[in-house]
């Protein structure tokens, strides 16, 4: 079969599906493999879903994924629920740790993987309903169409997070936290604890992720580097819902990501004033590798059961 360019066969077939068998650069390589081509603006997209004890949300937040998504991708850190069985069954590709890692972590594999399966634009996701998945086709395509780098799909604008159902006290601690960082990263944007986040191919593969923390920090930390190395964020509305089989970080766990969301602040702050050197923000940091790591297993998916 004669290479085609991918980006002639998403004009063709970008509102159906198909498997084909298809050239896709990544990198300096050339890649032949079977792949679903629903592109947007010749662009692959993949959704990832960083999970723990998801079994209960996952299909609902599965069945309202747009059809323009390519590669559903979910990775399980180790929950004590049925959430790799849920997602076998939904037919997702899935990997999962051999321990609890964080949350950090999580997103580090879930990056990885999307990267692996040749995606341009990557959606971040939480498989627990609580942000809706009606606005991935938005989100990526501010991305796919090169007016942002990054979109974060903001609980604040519009005065979502309050309606629906924002503790008072996270809400408070996020205007103000958000008030300190753009303050000193320089940037102005309406909240930077959104777990709804959209990205480049160039955004993921350019920061140095793995210097991050495998904490809840690392959201915060990743937004630091984007602004640090002169990326655009944009963001869109979008309501969110808190319930009980939604995931939320307790109190404590809550003051403890808000100390380090201030430690990531000061961080950036020295290293711009030339007062410090942090390895988050070193450009030769370590940075995604393609290649399973030995921490985690990719399991089999199964087709849906229909």
């Amino acid at each position: 079969m004669s290479a085609v360019p991918l980006i002639a066969i998403g004009m063709v077939f970008r509102e159906g599906t198909m498997n084909a068998m298809i050239y896709h650069e990544c990198k300096s390589e050339i890649i032949l493999g079977p792949v679903s081509i629903r592109m947007l603006n010749g662009k692959r997209i993949a959704v990832v879903m960083p999970a723990y004890n998801a079994e209960r949300t996952l299909p609902a937040t599965v069945e309202e994924l747009p059809e323009i998504v390519d590669a559903r991708i979910l990775v399980d850190d180790f929950s004590a629920d049925r959430t790799v069985e849920v997602a076998r069954e939904l037919g997702l590709v899935h990997f999962v740790h051999d321990r609890n890692y964080g949350y950090g972590r999580n997103q580090q594999t879930c990056y990885t993987e999307a990267l692996a399966e040749g995606a341009d634009v990557v959606i971040m996701l939480h498989p627990d309903y609580q942000y809706t998945p009606l606005l991935v086709t938005a989100m990526a395509s501010m991305v796919a169409y090169g007016v942002y780098d990054v979109v974060l799909g903001s609980r604040i604008i519009g005065g979502q997070a309050l309606r629906g159902g924002m503790p008072l006290y996270k809400y408070v601690f996020n205007r103000l936290l958000t008030a300190f960082e753009n303050l000193f990263l320089g940037i102005k944007v309406s909240e930077y604890h959104s777990g709804y986040r959209a990205f480049s191919r160039e955004v993921l593969t350019k920061l140095p992720l793995l210097e991050n923390s495998d904490d809840f920090v690392f959201d915060n930390q990743m937004l630091a580097q984007c602004a640090y190395f002169g990326f655009k964020i944009g963001e869109v509305s979008c309501p969110t819902k808190y319930f009980p089989e939604a995931s939320s970080i307790n109190f404590r766990r809550s003051v403890k990501y808000g100390l380090g969301v201030l430690a990531t602040t000061v961080q950036f702050a020295l290293q711009k004033w030339g007062l410090g050197k942090f390895r988050i923000f070193n450009a030769d940091g370590r940075k995604l590798e393609p290649g399973i790591a030995d921490y985690y297993v990719r399991g089999i998916a199964s087709s849906p059961q229909g």
